[in-house]
């Protein structure tokens, strides 16, 4: 995804107040040389973010005539308004290693053995795995297939084809869950007993 950014040559609270009051997002690039102060259109940047590729691919950010390879690291929203604060982005080339979650596509869901011969339903536990690689190598997803996926037994990490030259962070946990079929839950029908007829009379009599 390629997008445009300007030079911001003012900075400060006061700065960046008059910035989005007209319609603009004050930005950061940093990594690979000096920090530069950017801004961006407001509207453009966020219909951006709600594009998944926006936040885990390498992106062209063209800057006074020069496009360089960056990745979007961190933005900040209002608290109660639909509006970017600010935005920071880290210039990347080919030497440059990071560590980046990536989201999951689950794929085949509806043809395992688990959904459909045992109508179970799937819970996604994992839906990003953090991973390690070149920024060359990052991709824009990782697709985990759940076509053999049976009752009683659930996909982990291990079980996942991860490209060559990515390496997964689990923190620790050596092989943790990533999908695991739900079995469907009977419904019981409780039928309230009639009255014994002994009740009846003893009630009757009571008037």
């Amino acid at each position: 995804m390629k997008f445009v950014a300007f030079e911001r040559k003012l900075q400060g609270t006061g700065a960046s107040r008059r910035l989005r009051i007209a319609g603009k997002v004050p930005g950061i690039v940093y990594g690979a040389g000096e920090p530069a102060l950017v801004e961006l259109d407001h509207n453009a940047l966020f219909h951006a973010l709600k594009k998944e590729a926006f936040h885990s691919t390498i992106l062209e950010m063209e800057l006074n005539g020069a496009v360089s390879q960056v990745l979007l690291r961190d933005f900040q929203m209002h608290a109660y308004k639909p509006q970017v604060l600010h935005i920071d982005f880290q210039r990347v080339d080919s030497t440059t290693k990071i560590t980046k979650k990536i989201p999951l596509h689950f794929i085949g869901e509806e043809n395992s053995p688990a959904v459909k011969t045992d109508k179970c339903t799937v819970n996604h536990v994992i839906t990003e795995l953090e991973i390690t690689c070149l920024a060359q190598q990052l991709p824009e997803f990782i697709e985990v297939d759940l076509s053999n996926l049976t009752k009683g037994h659930s996909l982990h990490v291990n079980d996942v084809k991860i490209p060559a030259g990515i390496k997964v962070v689990t923190h620790g946990k050596p092989n943790p869950v990533v999908a695991t079929p739900v079995e469907p839950v009977a419904e019981e029908i409780v039928v309230a007993a009639a009255p014994a007829a002994d009740d009846k009379k003893g009630k009757k009599g009571k008037k």
